[in-house]
């Protein structure tokens, strides 16, 4: 059965848009070539339902996984991960763009589906091992 994405309210329609971390969903965020290995590796690790990852198409080009709210304070991560939640001093907002039309300078990496409306934690623990 092939996943269908699915959109949800915090996608915007069109363009793309602001949200607060920790409040929709909590970011983990890679830089560039890096970002886009453990993307690669857990899109083939999950058979292409590895949930929402957005890249940035210019500049650093950092890679953004989007877990369930809560998830990254529940978890040690790395050295050279970017945590962002609602569990910190540090407000951040992260660009969501809509998942089709023109989103510059943003892109899906992978989409939300209705089986992966988050990316795993679990794996992503494994990817970056």
């Amino acid at each position: 059965m092939t996943n269908t994405m699915h959109r949800p309210a915090w996608v915007p329609a069109t363009g793309h848009q602001l949200h607060l971390a920790g409040v929709h969903f909590d970011a983990v965020r890679i830089d560039g070539f890096r970002g886009e290995l453990v993307a690669d590796w857990l899109i083939e690790a999950s058979g292409d339902d590895a949930g929402p990852i957005v890249c940035e198409a210019s500049g650093g080009r950092w890679v953004y996984f989007l877990l369930a709210p809560g998830e990254v304070t529940a978890h040690d991560w790395p050295l050279g991960v970017q945590r962002h939640s609602g569990g910190t001093r540090t407000v951040t907002y992260i660009g969501i763009p809509a998942l089709e039309g023109n989103t510059w300078p943003l892109r899906w990496y992978s989409v939300p589906t209705v089986t992966a409306p988050y990316v795993c934690p679990v794996r992503l623990r494994d990817a970056l091992e």
